[in-house]
This record gives structure tokens, C-alpha cells and sequence, in this order.
């Protein structure tokens, strides 16, 4: 089946938290809608509540966050358990900003996140995680 008959891949781009800097959100959303993809940019300052919710109310295939105010580690453990409680954990949880290295290992361990980019990361490496996880 070609990619053409079947229906876009659908990704959340989230701001959580209190970061107030959404220029890599932006970059990365619109790097996702090149390709081919579907985005819903929730906007700065979304509580976990509202990032669970738009996830389920929109039907998306995958959720990426954007975490630049070094609050990651509360926030997609929440996150994650919210998407959980809707019945979304299957849904890719992606996180990108600011993240030290072993905080990355600790949420991918700990199965809250399924994988964590850092602004040296291509652009391109989302594109084709996203698209290798969701075809």
C-alpha cells in the first residue's frame, strides 16, 4: 500500500511546563509537516493534564515533548502515567530539549520515554524514528 492511501501520521508537539521557549518546538514541527506528517502544536505552558488530553482527544500516534526548563524529569513521568491512565501508554512518548545524558538514560530506562533528542540531533533522525515507529 502506498503511503499516499493511508492516513497521515499524527504527532502531538507539546510544551509543557513553564518553558517559555519554543523555537526548537517550532523547528521540529515543521521539519515533521515536510515530511508528510500531521502536527498538533499544543501551544507554551500545557500542564500534563493537558498534554494527556489533547493526545487522546486528537488521536495521535505519537506524543513529543519539548523540555528546555530542566523540569523533565517530573514532567513526562507524569506524562507518561496520564497517558497511561487514558489508555495511551502504547503511544510513542518522545522528548527533546535540554536533557543531560543520564537523565535521558533514566527516562528511557524507566520506560517513561521511548526516546530523548537533544538539539545536536538531526532533524532527520526524528523524521525517520517517527516514521519507523509508526509504519
Amino acid at each position: 500500500m502506498d503511503m499516499s492511501s493511508k492516513r497521515k501520521i499524527r504527532v502531538l508537539v507539546a510544551k509543557p511546563g513553564l518553558d517559555g521557549h519554543d523555537r526548537g518546538a517550532k523547528v521540529v514541527a515543521r521539519a515533521l509537516r515536510d515530511a508528510g506528517m500531521e502536527v498538533i502544536y499544543t501551544g507554551l505552558h500545557q500542564t500534563p493534564e493537558q498534554v494527556a488530553e489533547a493526545a487522546l482527544q486528537e488521536d495521535v500516534d505519537v506524543v513529543g515533548l519539548s523540555i528546555l526548563s530542566g523540569a523533565h524529569m517530573t514532567l513526562v513521568p507524569r506524562i507518561k502515567e496520564l497517558l497511561n491512565e487514558r489508555q495511551l501508554g502504547a503511544v510513542p512518548l518522545l522528548v527533546g530539549g535540554i536533557i543531560p545524558e543520564e537523565d535521558a538514560l533514566a527516562l528511557k530506562q524507566s520506560g517513561c520515554a521511548d526516546r530523548v533528542f537533544t538539539p545536536g540531533d538531526p532533524l532527520e533522525s526524528i523524521v525517520s524514528y517517527i516514521r519507523d515507529r509508526c509504519i
